[in-house]
This record gives C-alpha cells, sequence and structure tokens, in this order.
C-alpha cells in the first residue's frame, strides 16, 4: 500500500536516521502523525535550534554552544588530564561515572587506513598542541576498545610518551568489540579508575 506523499516523505527521510530501518520509520513516523501538533512542532524547533546553535568547542572540539564547551570552560576541571576520546558521544558515558575530573579532546573519529582515515583527517595535530604547554601531567586515551580503537591509541601513545608525559588507558572490563556509548557506568568507571599507562 502506498502512503501519502508527505508519510512517504517522512519517512525516507527518517529511515536516513543510523540504526532505524522502515519499521522504526513507520513507528516513529505514526506516532508523530497521533502526536499534538504543537508536539511535532516542538521536536521540530529543537532539531533547528540545535542545528543553528550547536558548533564545536574550539579547544577540544565536544559539542558546545558557544566558543568553548562547558567542560573547557569550567575552572573545576583539572586541565592537567587530558581524556582523549574518538566522537563527541563517547564523553557523556565517561561524565556519567562521576571519577574524571580533567578535560577531553575529541579525534573526530579513529585510524582506520581501510577507509581512508589516517592521522591527518583527525584533530591529533590540535592535540599535540595542546600538550606543548608543561601543564598537562597526564593523557588518557580512551578511545573505543576494537582494532581501530587500539590502533590510534598505540599511534598516540608513540607520539606523546617522548614529552614525558603520563600517557595511559582505561583497563579492562570494557568488551573488547564494543563502544564506549553502550558501556554502563559502574564498568566504565572502573575501567577509568583503574587505568593503565601504555
Amino acid at each position: 500500500m502506498q502512503s501519502a506523499p508527505a508519510i512517504q516523505k517522512l519517512l525516507d527521510e527518517l529511515e536516513r536516521l543510523p540504526g532505524i530501518g522502515p519499521k522504526s520509520a513507520q513507528r516513529v513516523a505514526y506516532h508523530i502523525l497521533n502526536s499534538d501538533r504543537d508536539d511535532a512542532i516542538r521536536l521540530a524547533q529543537a532539531i533547528e535550534e540545535v542545528k543553528d546553535t550547536v558548533r564545536f568547542c574550539s579547544q577540544c572540539f565536544n559539542y558546545a554552544e558557544g566558543e568553548l564547551c562547558e567542560i573547557c570552560a569550567s575552572v573545576r576541571r583539572d586541565a592537567s588530564v587530558i581524556c582523549v576520546v574518538s566522537e563527541p558521544r563517547d564523553i557523556p558515558p565517561i561524565e556519567r561515572t562521576g571519577v574524571f575530573s580533567g578535560v577531553y579532546h575529541v579525534l573526530g573519529g579513529a585510524l582506520s587506513p581501510m577507509e581512508g582515515i589516517g592521522p591527518d583527517e583527525l584533530k591529533i595535530k590540535e592535540l599535540m598542541s595542546r600538550l606543548v604547554d608543561d601543564s598537562v601531567q597526564e593523557v588518557v586515551i580512551a578511545t573505543n576498545p576494537n582494532v581501530e580503537g587500539e590502533t590510534t591509541a598505540t599511534y598516540l601513545a608513540r607520539l606523546i610518551k617522548p614529552l614525558g608525559i603520563l600517557v595511559t588507558r582505561p583497563a579492562s572490563g570494557l568488551p573488547v568489540g564494543g563502544d564506549l556509548e553502550f558501556a554502563d557506568e559502574i564498568t566504565l568507571g572502573r575501567a577509568m579508575e583503574a587505568r593503565r599507562e601504555l
């Protein structure tokens, strides 16, 4: 059965979202259709607002609404410890553990020669420029525990260690092949507390 053109357009757009197949798109579309107009307008406005106001932090490349993200702008954070992650979405799970009080650096991906992602495609130069200041004592490399994440961690450790900075990695407890964003807070918290030197 053919959907009305407006519904089909909505379904097509929803299916372009990651993790949304035809059935999920249909459930979301019909939820939007059956909800109040005000609810649908609020959703549309929230999407428009996030696209208009959110950018990358000029220092760590996390999401920010100003020049700096809230973490970089905070005087309560320990700027002597930088946690390196692949994507901005990796920060909230670490923050939820409540055990890390340093700052972050987002690479914008992980090394993957098969996909044509080398050091120049990531924010590695920007990270290295943050390390010339003697105030950084430790770099925690919290890339995902998969092949690309481990390759990235090893590469970064080779660059950073000669600077005399402690390089650590979250300890075991994170499943190999898994993603940080899906780890529970207790497992991730223990892994951050028991991080090891690379």
